[in-house]
């Protein structure tokens, strides 16, 4: 049977400090992974967000329903496997980020996306002193690598936890100049999806939403606002107890 679709068989959950983190027991037994790896976790509130997961499901696992859990066996089965490759997929985003990419007209969809993504790119000089250049249409145009080099930074000092959310919030939003205002908290992570969404939006007020892609539109934003909160989680103070 899956272990994903196995009875609830436990009455509490509990998170106990180790030398190597934290782990999360229901009763008396650990939880691990898909891949039977012990579910040890950096913080105490990642571990406290998940014990909050598996203490909340009813009669019968839902995963659907624990998107922290999901997200940290993501990390510890697939992530941490194969670390240097995705922070290299990651870091690519920024040789073709979003933001750089300009519409040719008409003049509304221009004025739009200058002053959603300008402040973006104003920050990201501003904070790791490193201008994108901008491209007309949809060719890719290769930024300057040195430059590239300096705004990565970040991403190959990260673990595999958050590593995790990160490459989530840059593979949704297209955007790895997004990814870092998620995580500098520069703008509220809602706020940051509708910056990314604004080719999408513009086109909506012009022909008409679609009900289909809105709705896919509306789980990728939540999917988001939770790789958000993964990254929060897996980056706190390791100690910390959350009131």
């Amino acid at each position: 049977m899956n272990a994903w679709k196995a009875k609830r068989f436990w009455k509490g959950t509990s998170v106990v400090e180790l030398s190597t983190g934290f782990s999360v027991k229901l009763d008396e037994r650990d939880v691990k992974t898909p891949a039977k790896a012990n579910l040890i976790l950096p913080t105490y509130a990642l571990a406290k967000a998940i014990a909050r997961e598996w203490d909340a499901q009813q009669e019968e696992i839902d995963p659907h329903s624990m998107p922290v859990t999901r997200a940290a066996n993501a990390a510890i089965d697939k992530v941490s496997q194969q670390q240097k490759e995705v922070t290299d997929i990651v870091a690519a985003y920024a040789d073709a980020d979003l933001l750089c990419y300009r519409a040719t007209g008409p003049i509304s969809l221009i004025e739009r996306q200058n002053q959603a993504w300008d402040p973006l790119l104003d920050w990201a000089e501003d904070t790791f002193g490193v201008r994108l250049q901008l491209v007309e249409g949809v060719m890719h145009a290769a930024q300057n690598q040195e430059e590239l080099k300096k705004l990565t930074a970040d991403v190959h000092k990260m673990d595999a936890f958050a590593l995790t959310a990160f490459h989530e919030l840059v593979s949704l939003s297209g955007s790895f100049v997004i990814g870092l205002a998620t995580i500098y908290k520069r703008n509220p992570p809602q706020e940051l999806w509708q910056i990314a969404r604004v080719d999408e939006i513009w086109q909506n007020e012009q022909w008409g939403e679609d009900e289909e892609d809105e709705e896919a539109a509306r789980y990728k934003e939540s999917e988001f606002v939770q790789a958000t909160q993964f990254y929060d989680y897996s980056t706190s103070d390791p100690l910390k107890r959350p009131n």
